[in-house]
């Protein structure tokens, strides 16, 4: 009964948005890596609290489709190469869990989704598509030729660096950053995302009322509203109260 429910989720969050395929792309592949590459330290931009590695980050549109791809290092190993495959798989959630009017980031997912939590198992019930992300030669990643590019990739991630990109007429799809420690990748995704001028949030649960990272889990381990994330034990959280990144409390 369980799983049946989560395949059911999968399809009405993921698979539901496939049917409408061949949505146009939030971002092209050069705007992505422009407003990518001003956000990360290790590409010339400013530093974001974390890990300041090089970054990959990655677009969908409206119905899941893989769009643009983008890293903001010379060579793939430059960053993580793991690092492509979540980037993709935050894009994913944040637009598969977001709606017109009510944004949703990864980094909200977190509490929702630790056992006990309404979202508990969430991270199994979209697995990524091997197939969409490593077909084709590894050079070719995160370059217009990668080979995700076109698929419905998938994968479901429950950490920061996931937000979805709204540019005042609706939700437009979603953006995925990935790299540095999961605080240090949200204020990546939240600097890349503005860069993109696509953060026009109409809501969120957070009292700014839009998708902000919340940083109020406690010692045990719980969050108090619900919707918070831990902290990463660097500077990220500082750095995101400097650029509008985090939020004190959930919206009432």
């Amino acid at each position: 009964m369980v799983k049946r429910g989560w395949v059911s989720l999968a399809l009405l969050l993921f698979g539901g948005s496939l049917a409408q395929a061949g949505e146009k792309c939030p971002a092209s592949q050069d705007q992505l890596v422009k407003a990518l590459k001003s956000s990360v330290k290790a590409s010339g931009g400013p530093s974001n609290g974390g890990l300041d590695n090089h970054m990959w980050a990655a677009v969908v549109a409206r119905d899941g489709i893989v769009c643009a791809i983008a890293r903001t290092g010379n060579n793939v190993g430059d960053q993580w190469p793991a690092s492509r495959g979540i980037a993709i798989a935050k894009a994913t959630t944040a637009n598969g869990l977001s709606l017109p009017k009510f944004a949703l980031s990864t980094a909200n997912l977190w509490a929702a989704a630790q056992p006990g939590g309404y979202l508990y198992g969430a991270i199994t019930a979209a697995p990524a598509d091997p197939t969409a992300l490593y077909a084709g030669p590894s050079e070719s990643y995160g370059t217009p030729t990668d080979p995700a590019l076109g698929h419905a990739a998938g994968g479901s991630v429950v950490f920061g660096g996931g937000l979805a990109l709204y540019n005042g007429a609706g939700i437009q799809g979603g953006l995925g950053v990935s790299g540095d420690t999961s605080c240090g990748d949200h204020n990546v995704a939240w600097r890349t995302r503005h860069a993109l001028g696509l953060d026009k949030v109409p809501g969120g649960p957070t009292n700014k009322h839009n998708d902000a990272i919340i940083y109020d889990v406690g010692s045990n381990g719980k969050s108090k509203s619900g919707f918070g994330h831990p902290t990463c034990g660097h500077k990220e959280a500082d750095v995101a109260k400097q650029i509008g990144a985090s939020a004190d409390n959930a919206g009432k």
